[in-house]
């Protein structure tokens, strides 16, 4: 079990996302703040990356300029060999708290998306793809309950669907079980894996969650404190898909894998 050099190559037929000297500078009354600075970053097709750091290094920045929700100072993000301008349906986020409308249900919350993505296909097309992703995480039997009437971890299950649903190619997840129980929380991962490992699009997920990000992820981003945070290690995991959670505690390399990762944060 080996940690990556962040420079290590990767083939360019095989990149979906390719950050060049990306930098993040926002001005302060006091001067600039460099959050980010020519941060260089390859991932490739339908490989799940993790990213994870101490609070401030700029994650989330990274994960915004990602999804074209926050302009970028400097460098640039390649989608696909094209820069990244500005928002689009080809990027789906997951965010720690789900933000549905209270009052629609969740099968109307996921329509909207639906709707805008899809807008040339039949009615029963449309709805022909939030039942089926509603279905994939489990809330074949809620769709029509409202979102209030939902538990958090519910909300969130509505959350996985929408994303999934609008045929991304590219899924971001910031932090998405947060703010859920252990529980909750582990059973919201198997879903997840369990709905990638079908439509293997590309993931980047947000996590402070050492177990989380090792459990989901291809590959697992350091990022070093900020201001002018950068990759600081990059970790190979190499447990072979589709992952079982008992399976993966009972790995030989699996507490190597945490120690590394432990080490870095408490470095």
């Amino acid at each position: 079990m080996q940690a990556t050099a962040p420079t290590a190559p990767v083939n360019l037929r095989d990149v979906v996302l390719d950050f060049r000297d990306l930098t993040k500078i926002y001005p302060t009354p006091t001067g600039d703040y460099v959050v980010l600075e020519n941060l260089q970053l390859q991932i490739k097709k339908e490989e799940f990356v993790s990213i994870i750091g101490h609070s401030g290094c700029g994650k989330t920045t990274l994960l915004t300029m990602i999804a074209g929700l926050n302009a970028i100072s400097r460098g640039e993000i390649l989608l696909n060999e094209f820069p990244i301008t500005g928002p689009g349906p080809d990027r789906g986020v997951i965010f720690q708290s789900p933000s549905l409308f209270p009052w629609m249900t969740a099968f109307d919350n996921v329509m909207l998306g639906v709707e805008q993505v899809f807008p040339h296909g039949t009615r029963k097309q449309r709805e022909d793809i939030v039942k089926y992703y509603l279905d994939k995480v489990g809330l074949g039997q809620s769709m029509y309950r409202r979102a209030n009437q939902l538990s958090q971890g519910m909300q969130q299950r509505v959350g996985i669907a929408r994303a999934f649903a609008l045929k991304p190619k590219i899924l971001l997840l910031d932090e998405p079980f947060g703010m859920l129980d252990s529980l909750t929380r582990a059973e919201l991962q198997d879903v997840l894996l369990e709905v990638w490992d079908k439509e293997k699009i590309t993931a980047i997920q947000i996590t402070h969650d050492v177990d989380e990000a090792i459990f989901l992820a291809d590959r697992v981003i350091m990022m070093t404190s900020g201001p002018r945070a950068q990759i600081g290690d990059i970790l190979e995991i190499g447990f072979q898909r589709p992952r079982m959670r008992k399976e993966i505690l009972n790995h030989p390399d699996y507490y190597g894998y945490r120690e590394h990762l432990i080490g870095f944060l408490e470095h």
